[in-house]
């Protein structure tokens, strides 16, 4: 079975062979779709199908960024120019006399001309990206590194499931306590309108069949049984959900605007303070479980 998701989790994974070392960093946080940016070094462009299928194939949802660092061992990242290393060691020459020796030397073997590392490093890393080998090893730890964020991400719907499990039993609460209170609203209702009747004059006073005729139409205007067997009906239907597991998250989005929906007409309906007070306590877990359903993928 599935677990429950968030959409926040972060994953590393690093490797290393001759030609040097690499590092895979994932990271995610919440969002609509599966948005997915990656930052890969020269050469490895190529290779943006293949990680973004890797995503596809793990996650449902989430705003994803992806980057893979490559630090090329010595002997590849730089090389030595060695006609401008020769041209700097004359022209020193010449201004003091003296071929460089020593420190000048060494000063003059780290000078920008000297030290082609840029060029020579992408071609490197271009060569790596079309080597079968190397990219096998290189994308073998961009698994571990979304397995690792998968395994976050499982870690918070944990929590969130929880957080959700709690707040439902919270909202089945208020839904008992507005059941109880609903089923003598109607009869308050009529006490309400003899009340009424009583306050009138003689004169005043409507038919009694009129007035049992308003007392009924009142009554069932205020029936909420409906909308609290349809609120029992979508807190359990949540409760499937985070026991079901998987991507969820649109589900209860949905859920929860069903849930809101019951709980206004709850509130419209209320004759009696009890109930109008069930009905906002309903509405403030349903606000809490939207909000926290938010970050479930």
């Amino acid at each position: 079975m599935a677990a429950v998701s968030g959409m926040t989790g972060f994953g590393r994974a690093a490797g290393e062979a001759d030609w040097g070392r690499w590092t895979w960093e994932a990271k995610s946080v919440n969002g609509r779709g599966r948005d997915v940016r990656l930052n890969l070094p020269s050469g490895f462009d190529s290779h943006e199908a293949v990680v973004k299928g890797e995503i596809a194939d793990r996650f449902a949802r989430g705003s994803f960024q992806v980057s893979l660092r490559i630090d090329l061992a010595a002997q590849s990242s730089a090389e030595l120019d060695r006609n401008a290393l020769d041209a700097l060691a004359a022209e020193f020459e010449a201004r003091t006399g003296t071929p460089p020796d020593g420190a000048a030397l060494a000063a003059l073997m780290t000078a920008r001309p000297v030290i082609e590392a840029g060029g020579h490093a992408s071609d490197t890393l271009r060569q790596l990206a079309a080597d079968e080998t190397a990219t096998a090893s290189v994308l073998d730890s961009l698994g571990v590194a979304l397995d690792q964020l998968a395994a976050s991400r499982r870690a918070e719907g944990a929590a969130l499931t929880q957080i959700l499990s709690a707040l439902l039993d919270q909202m089945e609460t208020d839904r008992q306590t507005a059941l109880e209170v609903a089923h003598g609203q109607p009869a308050a209702l009529k006490a309400r309108l003899f009340d009424r009747l009583q306050e009138l004059e003689a004169d005043q006073r409507v038919d009694a069949d009129r007035l049992a005729a308003e007392a009924a139409l009142a009554a069932a205007k205020a029936d909420v049984r409906e909308e609290l067997d349809r609120l029992a009906a979508h807190i359990e239907t949540v409760r499937g959900h985070l026991a079901g597991g998987g991507p969820i998250g649109r589900k209860l989005d949905f859920l929860s605007q069903e849930l809101n929906r019951e709980a206004n007409t709850l509130c419209s309906k209320s004759a009696v303070l009890e109930l109008t007070n069930a009905g906002l306590s309903l509405k403030a877990g349903i606000d809490q479980l939207k909000e926290q359903a938010a970050n479930v993928e």
